[in-house]
């Protein structure tokens, strides 16, 4: 049965060539790594530790107001929230959002450009479509070999291959959005002399923001689905305890976990989705749950 089958592998093609890049720039790859950590990770993550629980649970409670304008909701966000830390998970919480900011940013400072870049050529956007393809089809196991070859074990890897896994939708939707602009609206600004960046500053992004908020929602989703593959290599957090649930057979450890991680993504989710919607639409929402509290005509206020 095998003899009909040809020799083909590229598996010592591959090692040969990480292992000649590790040797040439492994100094390179170390320098990024403690630049992401020192500058970015360790930073963002004192400061949230150093942070009372009260004051940071009225800052998500204040973001909440202010992306959905209803304090019912804020309320119940913020109590989510506290309730990780009568879980005992409270620090645990804060590194797992330490990675999730710097993640998140890296994903934005990447996707947008490279969104944008999609969207002004056809060339670019059918090059990149195949590279989005695999990112979002390959196993993450599968993309975290080269990484650990390259960084190691620790946050930093973690970080990247959560980037990695998290980039697509971001790409996609920040393409898709700029491309569903209306054809008049890019002739009006035209038509008053807007240069190319004018024209992308102050007509395309504004326009497309929905989907582009809609793509940072699904790049925070898909970044928080990572938290427990992230621990495996080194990244501390809400998946770590997952973990060890998993490795001892706690099922409780692993299950309080699981429901922190839960909890964050519906915070998280609530608020960004909230922020993705226009001010106008937000207003317009704020009207009519006025409207519904108001009595009906003919009868006593």
């Amino acid at each position: 049965m095998n003899g009909i089958f040809l020799r083909l592998s590229f598996e010592e093609w591959v090692n040969t060539l990480f292992s000649g890049v590790v040797q040439r720039f492994g100094d390179l790859f170390q320098a990024f790594s403690r630049f992401i950590l020192e500058w970015g990770l360790l930073p963002i993550e004192t400061v949230l530790r150093g942070t009372p629980p009260a004051v940071f649970l009225a800052i998500v409670g204040v973001l909440a107001w202010v992306a959905t304008r209803r304090l019912r909701t804020s309320a119940v966000l913020v109590l989510l929230l506290y309730l990780i830390g009568c879980f005992g998970l409270w620090d645990k919480l804060q590194q797992t959002v330490a990675i999730l900011f710097v993640s998140t940013f890296l994903a934005i400072c990447l996707g947008l450009p490279a969104g944008i870049a999609m969207s002004r050529s056809s060339l670019l956007r059918n090059s990149l479509a195949p590279v989005l393809d695999m990112m979002q089809t390959l196993p993450t196991f599968v993309y975290m070999i080269p990484v650990l070859m390259l960084f190691g074990l620790g946050k930093v890897p973690a970080v990247i291959a959560t980037v990695i896994y998290a980039l697509p939708p971001l790409v996609r939707l920040t393409d898709l959005g700029i491309r569903q602009v209306p054809p008049d609206m890019i002739e009006a600004g035209q038509s008053f002399g807007c240069s190319r960046l004018q024209l992308l500053f102050k007509v395309q992004l504004p326009l497309a923001r929905p989907s582009i908020m809609a793509g940072i929602n699904q790049a925070i989703m898909m970044a928080l689905g990572m938290v427990v593959i992230a621990s495996m290599i080194g990244a501390r957090g809400l998946g770590e305890d997952v973990l060890a649930g998993i490795n001892n057979l706690d099922i409780g450890k692993g299950l309080q976990a699981g429901l922190a991680i839960v909890i964050l993504a519906i915070v998280v989710d609530r608020i960004s989705q909230a922020f993705g919607r226009s001010r106008r639409e937000r207003l317009q929402l704020v009207r009519l749950r006025g409207a519904r509290t108001l009595p009906a005509v003919g009868e006593p206020a």
